[in-house]
């Protein structure tokens, strides 16, 4: 099948593209670059063995209807969306203008261009604070910030549409918590500013770009004290989607489910597994609650399994490797790039990961790459620790 993906530079997008190309789909990017690289593109060709079609364009482009009519395209992924919920409260019209009404337009493209099926990328935060965990489809939808209320309004215009149009079928997938990156080390998360998510946070405190997590408290009804959240490896994620397609193909009608592990971890769990991952101590900032934060919030994912036969594989040990491995072979992120050549979409041989070890090692060795030390601890001292994740895992596309 022939694929468009919104938002196809992006973080989810990016590693949903390789999952695509791995199954045998074409892949189209559309993405106006606003919230990620191009350099993404040379990831991708890496991983991917060739460089997947892309054009620089916004979703409410009106191009994108000849887009989808000339590329002949059998279904979209839209990941295309502004996610921080901080920003989303302090310029919540900026998210209605971009979500929703991107949205609308390429809904509208969509039925212009006779393109049916629409896997859409939707999120946890449509169920607000209240419900109690595990936290089933049926749950009450109740959006508690402007973020939250885009994605509960994109997945409203996407049901009425579906009703309107017989022949249109639509997978919205919930999901909790994505984190990681892809098992190579060579596509992740790369986030502009100070990260709004945990791991890669944690992350950038192991290679001293940041003196400490901060944990908003520390004080909840958990076994340590800290805040409970369903982790999901972004590459289980990724293959959801396209089996969400698979489904619309065979079934010809639309679900909804959860993406989840369907179990929580709290935040000295997750920074404990990173220490043990990196070999790098993670020191821990407490401060008060965030108002609106819940003191447990996991997934009830079993509808997902009996519909898509899907359920995550990976670990929360397993997602915290390879974090540290994109983390130390890009320490800058998309910025230090040290791609060399294009690759098949097979396997990563031992001795190219050990190359690429070597580099990075030498590069922290003599401050390169790196920015100057701010607190925790030194890179230098991680240095066994990456050798040893290196060998820990194979590495499937």
């Amino acid at each position: 099948m022939r694929i468009l993906v919104t938002g196809g530079t992006g973080y989810i997008g990016s590693h949903t593209c390789v999952e695509l190309a791995r199954r045998g789909h074409d892949v189209c990017i559309v993405d106006n670059l606003s919230n990620s690289s191009e350099r993404v593109l040379d990831h991708l060709q890496y991983l991917m063995g060739a460089r997947p079609e892309f054009h620089r364009m916004d979703v409410r482009a009106p191009e994108l209807a000849e887009l989808l009519s000339s590329k002949r395209i059998d279904a979209v992924l839209h990941f295309a969306a502004l996610k921080a919920v901080g920003e989303s409260v302090r310029e919540p019209l900026l998210y209605f203008n971009n979500n929703v009404t991107g949205t609308l337009a390429l809904l509208r493209a969509m039925r212009t261009a006779e393109v049916s099926n629409l896997v859409f990328s939707s999120s946890a935060t449509v169920y607000g604070d209240e419900n109690i965990s595990p936290i089933k489809e049926s749950a009450p939808l109740k959006a508690i910030n402007p973020y939250g209320r885009t994605k509960l309004m994109m997945e409203e215009m996407i049901g009425d549409l579906s009703i309107a149009w017989p022949e249109f079928n639509a997978a919205l997938l919930r999901y909790f918590n994505p984190v990681d990156a892809h098992p190579s080390g060579h596509l992740g998360e790369d986030p502009r500013g100070v990260p709004n998510n945990l791991m890669p946070y944690i992350a950038q405190v192991a290679v001293g770009r940041r003196a400490a997590l901060q944990v908003f408290g520390d004080d909840y009804p958990t076994a340590d004290g800290t805040g409970v959240r369903d982790y999901l490896h972004v590459m289980d994620l990724a293959r959801a989607h396209v089996d969400a397609i698979d489904y619309l193909q065979r079934e010809r009608k639309g679900l909804v489910v959860n993406l989840g592990s369907g179990r929580g971890h709290s935040v000295r769990e997750v920074a404990a597994a990173f220490e043990r991952a990196s070999g790098c101590r993670i020191p821990l900032s407490i401060a008060p609650r965030r108002d609106g934060d819940v003191a447990v919030y996991y997934a009830n994912a079993t509808l997902a399994n009996r519909l898509l036969g899907w359920k995550a594989e990976y670990d929360l040990d397993r997602m915290c490797r390879d974090t540290w491995r994109w983390q130390q072979l890009h320490p800058d992120g998309y910025a230090t790039s040290r791609l060399t050549r294009p690759r098949t979409p097979t396997t990563v041989p031992e001795r190219e990961l050990a190359r690429a070890g070597h580099t990075v090692t030498s590069l922290v060795a003599d401050g390169r790459g790196t920015p100057p030390q701010r607190g925790g601890s030194h890179p230098a001292a991680c240095r066994p620790s990456l050798a040893r994740v290196m060998r820990a895992d194979s590495f499937p596309f």
